[in-house]
């Protein structure tokens, strides 16, 4: 039995002063799908979403849903009438539950007073309420109200606070409650993650792959999409192309697809070529047949179009004058405003290494940064910023930069030899080009915005460089080219991010701040959820105890230390196999994966594009396997 196809896009053209933003979109959406929309800034997602949600109309091509189904779209700027409470604005997206089980307490009482048919009546009438009560779970409205609110992020003390008094980002999250409570089923959720922390955010990822909701996911968050993808879409150029699995199975299948694509093609421009210079130097000869049957097999050619690449700004951060080997040394530093935000902080940050702090939001993560950077004063403690430190800090507000000034200018306004071509030779690799350059800053895109002033950045000439925030408005190709470029930077890096995934490729320490105590963590964040995972997060705090002095500290201060804790034993997450059985199934495999790549190199595939597609369908499925093989693979090396 088929599933119930639910959303039926076909055939979608949208235009905007004659370019195609959209040039023949169609896929459909059946019921349990986990979708995930993924492409550059400014390809059309938003486009294509508000033309499924009725926003927008195409230009041709139809939309279709289920007539039976109930949509849900996630608000970007919600709106909510005064005098209502947290607490009841979420309980009002179950408010046709509340009336069903209002009226059900009234058959009851009426029921209790009523005799003979009458009674009967009410009965059955009763039963038949009772029925839609247990199957929508209207017994637990108070409980589901408190679990989502809860697992949002907002505190207990929060539910009964008046939605007026919410910030921006507390309105944006009590708008993603809501959709939640409503359970539609179909849900388009536009960067559900944005105003969340990241135990929100994780929240988040097991609610919705656990849903059995049809789910089209637009996000920048790359391990969001890949808890809850099981298939992602790919926009660009006007067109999609379709991937089965989540974020990482797309990149992979995208690599692979592109390697045998470009091989492809540049074998067959070498045809093209060889054929050509044939007809070139024998039309007009003895070998004028040969070359005409040449020219009549360049026309009957069908052309392998080039693999289709996504490309994001190079990047790049100059080779920094080198600090002391300290670079910062905190001592039992504290800070509080309405309330403490954290006490007794003592650590270290060594030449070359790369910070993340994490945090719940609330707790001081940019506060910190801040007095790291001497820009707030701690009110308990000491900050000794080492020898030779010059830092700079991008802030996630982006105030870096003059917003009314030109973009060539703003990058380096007070270094007047930085002649033009400079200044554009920086921008270029930032992906900031042509007119764009002479644009004031205010009229860029956040994108273009956030490039500008990593662009800035780069100019400081800075070895110690603060980030917080840095891959906001950045596009999944870009937040690429950042990781490389942070990773690949020789000077010292904190950063403050929600975004686990930069925070994973990039970060060799992690600074846990909670309420009451902080935790440093030797590793990335895969490391600490690691070690969250396995219930031994809590003993993750590295004691400050054998420390070298700072260069241009007291040397009269009582020096503490630094002890290293052991990193723990793995717990098995598969069953017991050798490693050579393992190596031989990979290779089996990957014997597999090959065969596929030389028939999706073979004429036939190339002409039909049910054959071709039905190769990478089959190609998707095998690398899927082969992922949790390496897994088990490394496992069982370390463990056996």
């Amino acid at each position: 039995m088929m599933d119930m196809i639910q959303l039926t896009v076909d055939n979608i053209e949208k235009y905007f002063s004659e370019e195609a933003v959209l040039d023949g979109v169609s896929f459909e959406l059946s019921k349990g799908d986990h979708v995930a929309l993924v492409g550059p800034n400014g390809a059309g997602k938003s486009t294509l979403v508000n033309i499924i949600t009725g926003v927008l109309e195409p230009d041709s091509g139809t939309i279709e849903l289920h007539p039976a189904i109930q949509v849900g779209i996630l608000e970007q700027q919600p709106e909510y009438a005064k005098g209502r409470t947290v607490w009841q604005e979420a309980a009002a997206a179950l408010e046709e539950l509340a009336t069903l089980a209002e009226e059900a307490e009234r058959v009851a009482t009426e029921m209790a007073q009523a005799t003979g048919e009458r009674q009967e009546e009410l009965a059955q009438r009763f039963d038949r309420l009772q029925v839609r009560l247990y199957q929508q779970d209207a017994y637990n409205i108070d409980y589901r109200i408190e679990r989502i609110l809860s697992g949002l992020g907002f505190i207990e003390s929060e539910f009964h606070k008046p939605v007026e008094q919410l910030s921006g980002g507390q309105k944006n999250r009590l708008a993603l409650a809501k959709l939640l409570l409503a359970e539609p089923d179909l849900m388009i959720l536009d960067e559900p993650s944005n105003h969340l922390d990241i135990d929100a955010t994780q929240w988040l990822e097991r609610f919705l792959a656990s849903s059995q909701a049809t789910i089209l996911l637009v996000s920048h968050d790359r391990f969001l999409i890949d808890q809850v993808a099981q298939k992602t879409i790919e926009l660009h150029q006007g067109t999609i192309e379709i991937y089965k699995g989540n974020y990482s199975s797309y990149m992979r299948q995208k690599d692979d697809r592109n390697a045998v694509l470009r091989r492809t093609y540049e074998k067959q421009q070498d045809e093209i070529a060889r054929l050509e210079e044939f007809v070139r130097r024998h039309i007009g000869s003895q070998k004028t047949a040969q070359a005409e049957d040449r020219r009549k097999k360049l026309a009957r050619m069908e052309r392998v179009n080039p693999p289709r690449e996504i490309n994001a700004p190079a990047m790049g951060f100059p080779i920094p004058e080198r600090s002391g080997d300290i670079v910062i040394r905190a001592e039992h530093i504290s800070k509080a405003f309405d309330f403490p935000l954290f006490e007794d902080l003592t650590f270290d940050i060594l030449r070359g290494q790369k910070w993340g702090i994490l945090g719940p939001n609330g707790t001081g993560k940019s506060t910190l940064m801040k007095i790291l950077n001497s820009e707030l004063e701690p009110d308990a403690g000491e900050i000794h910023i080492g020898a030779k430190v010059k830092a700079a800090y991008f802030d996630q507000h982006l105030t870096c930069i003059d917003s009314d000034k030109e973009v060539v200018e703003a990058i380096r306004p007070d270094h007047k030899e930085f002649v033009e071509r400079e200044r554009r030779d920086v921008l270029a690799r930032f992906g900031i080009t042509k007119e764009m350059v002479f644009k004031k800053v205010r009229h860029l895109s956040g994108g273009e915005r956030n490039r500008t002033a990593l662009a800035w950045l780069s100019t400081r000439d800075a070895n110690l460089m603060f980030l917080d925030e840095p891959t906001n408005h950045l596009d999944l190709w870009a937040r690429d080219s950042l990781e490389r470029t942070v990773c690949d930077y020789q000077g010292t890096v904190v950063i403050v991010s929600h975004d686990r995934y930069f925070l994973d490729q990039v970060c060799d320490l992690l600074l846990v701040v909670e309420p009451g105590r902080f935790r440093v963590i030797d590793g990335n964040y895969s490391t600490y959820q690691t070690l969250i995972d396995s219930g031994l997060a809590k003993e993750a705090r590295v004691e400050m105890e054998t420390r070298p002095e700072v260069a241009d500290a007291n040397p009269k201060e009582k020096k503490s230390g630094k002890a290293s804790n052991s990193k723990p034993r793995r717990k098995r997450k598969f069953p017991y196999r050798k490693v050579e059985e393992i190596e031989a199934e990979i290779a089996e495999v990957e014997s597999r994966i090959e065969v596929i790549y030389s028939e999706m190199a073979q004429e036939e595939a190339l002409r039909d594009g049910g054959v071709m597609k039905g190769l990478s369908d089959e190609l998707g499925t095998v690398q899927q396997a082969l992922e949790p093989l390496y897994n088990h693979l490394e496992e069982a090396i370390e463990l056996n």
